[in-house]
């Protein structure tokens, strides 16, 4: 028995890091996950080594009616929807005098107009069950955890764009609690700081993704990754499984009051990782 039995969740950017491990831990707690990724292949991959019952969307959330698609692939495979994590994203950092045009939009198209898309497209899956159960004098609790960051909380030189995206989605965070809350539906965010995933390993040459035919470079220069380590108090990066920890209590029946707020987990920071 979990605490999410027959949850339906949706874990956007599932297939790797962060989005896996919380999509492998809402699955142990008795969650159906739907595993969403740019490649479909590793989505499909992820989905078969989850142990769970699982669905899949690959696709570029970024890209025309994808947003409406996967909404609807959890519709199909299961018929509702209880959990909604948007977590997809990746970082295309410069400082902001070198900040192209392309690099700004794709940072917004990610962080920022993804979820509101996705949450759009979920709200008559979300509100009416509820409309129904309002009537019914019945209170069943829908989550929405929207993944933002101390870089958008904070701020943080070289992510003008991302900063700016993230700190978007806490304002997007906490309109939608401000109009579902009637609903039962806890919208809440989780501000991470240095997580160890591909975006906060070392800046090499095989670590890289592809975005419309792009390779894209990722990680961040060692002598960053070192100054990180010493200015939190808990003295290192979180793993995957630790930041996956605070986005299933925004998910769990523990959060059930918690409503419209900004987890942070972050190791301890409280000044952002640059001053």
């Amino acid at each position: 028995m979990g605490v999410l039995d027959d949850k339906v969740a949706i874990v956007t950017g599932s297939a790797r890091g962060i989005g896996r491990a919380t999509a492998e831990l809402l699955s142990a707690q008795g969650a159906k996950v739907v595993i969403n990724d740019l490649d479909a292949d590793v989505a499909q991959q992820t989905a078969s080594e989850i142990a769970g019952e699982t669905a899949v969307f690959g696709g570029d959330l970024t890209k025309g009616d994808a947003p409406e698609q996967l909404v609807q692939t959890a519709i199909d495979a299961w018929g509702k929807i209880d959990i909604i994590v948007n977590n997809a994203g990746y970082t295309l950092d410069a400082p902001i005098h070198k900040m192209s045009d392309d690099w700004w939009d794709r940072m917004v198209a990610i962080h920022q107009t993804v979820p509101f898309k996705v949450l759009r497209a979920a709200a008559p899956h979300l509100r009416e069950p509820a409309k129904k159960e309002k009537e019914e004098g019945v209170e069943v609790f829908r989550k929405i955890v929207n993944v933002a960051s101390i870089s958008g909380t904070m701020g943080n030189a070289g992510q003008a764009n991302y900063s700016a995206a993230k700190n978007g989605v806490v304002g997007l965070t906490k309109t939608v609690a401000k109009e579902w809350g009637q609903f039962k539906i806890n919208c809440n965010a989780v501000a991470f700081g240095f997580v160890d995933t591909r975006l906060t390993q070392s800046k090499v040459d095989d670590n890289t993704m592809e975005i419309d035919g792009e390779k894209v470079q990722l990680g961040i220069p060692d002598q960053m990754r070192a100054m990180a380590a010493m200015m939190i108090p808990l003295g290192r990066p979180a793993t995957v499984e630790e930041a996956a920890g605070g986005i299933f209590f925004l998910c769990s029946p523990w959060s059930n009051y918690v409503h419209g707020q900004v987890l942070n987990v972050s190791g301890g920071v409280i000044n952002g990782m640059m001053s």
